[in-house]
């Protein structure tokens, strides 16, 4: 598994995660439709940490199983933790007053989605897509 990662702190750092998920996404072989997909779930995912967070990190990685090729991104942090993740998944819903689109956006952009959380102790937000 190759990858690079991003620290999320500032607003510059959602740019800099989106950037180099493209970048990754493209020397994979994704598409441009894929390659928006995939860079829209990471500015999802970072611009999360850095509204509740605070802090975190987003880590884009190369990936092989069972014959096929991806793409999986981590978006980790030690902030709150999610309260109500049923609530949080639901479209629509929204804390940020954003589009909501949110996380339930992100699962519908990605193959796979996997969130592990816990209060006080961060969250951990595993995505894959696939090389169709």
């Amino acid at each position: 598994m190759e990858g690079s990662s991003v620290d999320i702190l500032t607003e510059w750092d959602i740019v800099a995660a989106r950037q180099l998920g493209r970048k990754k996404a493209k020397s994979i072989g994704f598409g441009l439709v894929d390659q928006a997909r995939i860079t829209t779930a990471i500015s999802e995912l970072a611009r999360n940490i850095y509204l509740y967070a605070e802090q975190g990190k987003i880590e884009v990685h190369r990936i092989v199983e069972k014959n096929c090729i991806g793409i999986s991104i981590i978006a980790s942090d030690s902030g709150p933790g999610i309260d109500n993740v049923e609530q949080v998944m639901q479209t629509g819903y929204s804390t940020s007053q954003g589009l909501g689109a949110g996380l339930p956006g992100v699962r519908r952009l990605m193959d796979e989605f996997e969130i592990r959380t816990n209060l006080n102790e961060g969250t951990i937000i595993t995505i894959k897509k696939w090389l169709r």
